[in-house]
């Protein structure tokens, strides 16, 4: 862990920082930004997994280094002293952290609610009553966008959460009410689309690895998506999500309210301005790789709405066969590394991720 906090070091104005799943895909590039910026006085990451074992890339090792990183498992009630304790002062006075953010939680799709509850739900319901016993000048909590209720307009901070897309996001909406209950707790949320950049294993890539296989195949196929153009993916890179999340904590630790909001709760939507859709999509998948894209028909919609669990079933097993021959004559052997065209069915469902992030932008001066 970082530490350099001599009363004439001007490091010691800088704040002590915290981040929980600081090896997951957004954890390791806010450690970056904070870490290449020298935003921090003390930096500690917490995470279940090694850094060794992380595959971190060549520019996160330094942020991500043994020296800042502590394992643990955050939603452990025993783990917190471990977390939270830091060295004291020169002086010898009791130091705390300024700012938390937790990143971490299952970021798996299509998992039993238990896994949820336990690795997402606790964990930040534990860490968040820690930070507030603690005095912590910010809790940053990132959650995401599919809490809302599948709607074409852009969504807004106050608009229905009473049908969230998946399980993961209805337990991401059970911690943020949970979290709202805790006396003292600083909080802030982050609401986040599609998060998409380097490195990233999820949703985009997923795409992508589908694409890469319709590109091999003979005669030429066409990559056809359920639903329509217009259904709205709406995404954000990862680098401004680590910049919108280091801002966040700025804000919240001088401000108690939004101005001119409706209630208390500190939420935020951070979403980039390209209205992402499945038709922005096609298009550059049809550029990048060369492939016809398009859309299913009315029948073949209808059915998947009624049997969406054997069409995803079918898409697997017609794809995964010839990923793993275009990873064998790539050379790449073992598991085959973080990418596939496997698709999850909560992802296939035709709902709308929608949002708007203007009061993010107007009250803390994101762009």
């Amino acid at each position: 862990m970082i530490d350099s906090t001599s009363p004439a070091d001007p490091a010691a104005t800088k704040p002590a920082v915290l981040i929980i799943g600081g090896l997951g895909f957004m954890g390791r590039f806010l450690a970056h930004y904070i870490h290449s910026n020298q935003l921090a006085s003390t930096l500690r990451l917490v995470d279940k997994q090694l850094p060794q074992l992380a595959s971190l890339a060549p520019e996160h090792q330094a942020a991500c280094s043994n020296e800042n990183f502590l394992q643990a498992d955050a939603s452990r009630e025993q783990s917190q002293a471990r977390i939270f304790d830091l060295p004291p002062a020169p002086d010898g006075a009791k130091r705390e952290f300024d700012y938390i953010f937790n990143c971490g939680g299952e970021t798996r799709f299509s998992q039993e609610d238990e896994v949820y509850r336990v690795r997402s739900y606790e964990l930040s319901v534990t860490v968040g009553k820690e930070a507030a016993r603690r005095g912590v000048k910010a809790f940053v909590e990132v959650s995401t966008g599919a809490v809302y209720n599948s709607n074409r307009t852009p969504q807004r901070e106050g608009d229905k959460t009473s049908k969230p897309h998946t399980k993961q996001a209805k337990w991401k909406l059970a911690a943020e009410e949970e979290l709202a209950k805790i006396p003292g707790l600083r909080l802030c949320v982050l609401r986040v689309p599609h998060v998409y950049g380097p490195y990233s294993g999820r949703w985009l890539a997923t795409q992508l690895a589908l694409a890469r296989v319709y590109q091999s195949r003979e005669p030429k196929e066409t990559l056809k998506w359920l639903w329509s153009s217009e259904l709205r993916t709406n995404t954000l890179h990862v680098e401004d999500a680590a910049r919108a999340l280091w801002l966040a904590a700025e804000w919240r630790a001088k401000n108690d309210r939004i101005p001119n909001a409706p209630n208390d709760k500190i939420i935020f939507n951070v979403v980039d301005k390209g209205a992402t859709s499945q038709g922005t999509l096609a298009n550059i998948i049809k550029q990048i790789f060369g492939i016809e894209t398009g859309f299913q028909n009315a029948i073949v919609n209808t059915f998947a709405r009624l049997n969406l669990e054997h069409v995803v079933d079918d898409v697997n097993d017609d794809t995964l066969d010839d990923w793993a021959d275009l990873q064998e004559s790539a050379g790449i052997k073992g598991n085959g590394g973080p990418l596939s065209p496997f698709m999850e069915k909560e992802l296939l469902r035709d709902a709308d991720l929608s949002l708007d992030g203007s009061r993010f932008e107007s009250v803390v001066g994101f762009r």
